[in-house]
């Protein structure tokens, strides 16, 4: 997305290229390269080899789920902040109600309508998916990492 483009549905989705091209694949192709090693010379060194590289090719994944899991609740709390500024006192209660799915959508909606959005996301149990598909005024989130 070049940086002139607002930020929308259809190109909010960021990728890494270091990480979802360059490391992925170096990893998987070790992963292989190893297996197919092991099958034409097996001993307990190739076998150690295809486990270290199993073991490798998880932590790839270990070390980029848990920054997600980290930023998504750092979403959760933000949302339900900005909520409770804008939202009726009345309505403060609700919010709670609000799924860490919910708020993560809710992130890109502009303030004049995240809140009627979160009314809706809990009448109609809406996932992530849906709420931002029914963003009218997209808020950009350029921090994701």
């Amino acid at each position: 997305m070049s940086k002139s483009e607002p930020q929308n549905l259809k190109n909010h989705a960021r990728f890494d290229p270091i990480f979802h091209f360059l490391l992925t694949f170096v990893f998987l192709v070790n992963l292989v390269v190893s297996i197919v090693y092991a099958v034409h010379h097996f001993c307990f060194y190739s076998a150690w080899l295809v486990a270290l590289s199993i073991a490798a090719f998880l932590v790839l994944f270990k070390v980029r789920i848990y920054p997600l899991k980290v930023q998504d609740r750092l979403i959760r709390l933000e949302e339900r902040l900005r909520l409770q500024a804008l939202a009726p006192r009345e309505w403060h209660t609700q919010i709670y109600r609000l799924t860490e799915d919910q708020l993560i959508g809710l992130r890109f909606a502009s303030d004049d309508e995240v809140v009627e959005l979160a009314k809706q996301a809990l009448e109609h149990n809406w996932n992530r998916k849906q709420i931002k598909e029914r963003i009218n005024n997209w808020r950009p989130d350029t921090w994701r990492v």
